[in-house]
């Protein structure tokens, strides 16, 4: 999925839109976006918001909870695994046993309400933490559950009791460079997509697309969302152009059409298993863009 947008999950008003959204997937959020005092009542309005919009959703509908090592991530899965969300986002993990509590709780809670083991995947965010930083290529041991790592950089400021994130130009410092790649990394060691941090100057149309540009061209399947106008520059940033797709057929139609001793060419330039395999994922992006 290529566009992932954050509502607050107090919000009635934003959360009655939920089905006019074009967004990919929706996280309806119990974390950040709550204040302290409006927590029981985001939770009751989410599964409320589930209930109304039995499966399968025209919009998928993730959660993202509260983190686990405080008072309030239980009362949350409690609250929404009944309501079967699409999935669950767990915010500031820590260590690789983090995600698999998440995982045991959310089977536990699977049974209780008839629903099939593992039909609540889950999308991890990385770098909140400076531990989770140690942790990020040891995803593959959490399980089929985490089906998505994503990252962000203002936790990971406070936890480190830096002053800043970005230079003066805007660029990431190098700390947050560094916690941008391990998420790539880590998730792709994991066989899971990554997904770029939120680009928060919500306005800002031209330097969205920028950001969108890079985070594709680095390995980033899609990007989270702040506000709906970001969706659309979004979706069409991370969907591959005809002239990708034409290319990515004519790969395969080559290699289809070899000799099988890997060594082929496209165009006058030498093919091999790699360009075999870059265009095998862009026709899986441009299927999965065109449902």
């Amino acid at each position: 999925m290529r566009s992932w947008l954050f509502i607050p999950g107090d919000s009635e008003r934003k959360l009655a839109k939920l089905d006019t959204l074009e967004a990919d997937a929706v996280i309806l959020d119990l974390e950040d976006a709550v204040l302290p005092a409006g927590k029981a009542v985001a939770r009751q309005r989410v599964r409320e918001a589930l209930d109304a919009r039995p499966v399968p959703r025209s919009v998928p509908v993730w959660v993202r909870i509260n983190p686990l090592d405080g008072p309030l991530a239980l009362a949350d899965l409690a609250a929404i695994v009944g309501g079967r969300p699409e999935g669950v986002m767990l915010p500031k993990f820590r260590t690789v046993a983090d995600l698999q509590r998440l995982d045991a709780a959310l089977a536990a809670l699977e049974a209780r309400e008839g629903l099939a083991p593992g039909s609540v995947p889950m999308v991890a965010v990385g770098t909140e933490t400076a531990r989770s930083l140690f942790e990020l290529g040891s995803l593959a041991d959490v399980g089929p559950r985490l089906q998505g790592l994503t990252w962000g950089a203002e936790d990971l400021a406070v936890d480190l009791g830096a002053a800043s994130n970005r230079d003066a130009a805007g660029e990431w410092l190098p700390t947050y460079q560094l916690a941008r790649s391990l998420v790539l990394a880590g998730a792709a060691a994991a066989g899971i997509p990554a997904i770029d941090t939120v680009y928060t100057d919500f306005r800002n149309s031209d330097g969205l697309r920028e950001s969108c540009r890079r985070a594709r061209a680095d390995g980033f399947a899609g990007k989270l969302a702040i506000h709906p106008d970001q969706v659309a520059v979004i979706n069409e940033a991370f969907t591959p152009e005809e002239a990708e797709v034409r290319w990515a057929r004519e790969v395969l139609a080559t290699f289809a059409e070899g000799s099988g001793d890997g060594a082929l060419s496209l165009h006058g330039k030498l093919l091999d298993a790699p360009h075999l395999k870059q265009a095998e994922r862009i026709l899986a992006q441009a299927a999965q863009s065109a449902r």
